[in-house]
């Protein structure tokens, strides 16, 4: 059982690595600092399509890291 948590986390793990650096990042230098406020103030939703589904999955690889890593440790003797 152990070894399989092991290897689930070590997947989980490195799949959320690839997920996060695949995001775009919410701002580009020093135009997007400027730029944010307004984007935020006027409504402009920047998470569409690719962004939203890449959010999502962060959201459930996050969730799965924390319980695996919880169960490793529970598992542990």
């Amino acid at each position: 059982m152990y070894t399989l948590l092991i290897t689930l986390l070590i997947i989980v793990s490195v799949a959320l690595i690839v997920v996060v650096l695949l995001q775009s990042g919410k701002s580009a230098g020093l135009s997007g600092a400027i730029s944010g406020g307004a984007e935020q103030l006027f409504g402009k939703q920047k998470a569409r399509g690719l962004d939203l589904i890449l959010h999502r999955v962060t959201i459930v690889l996050s969730v799965l890291f924390f319980v695996l890593t919880i169960a490793v440790a529970y598992f542990v003797k």
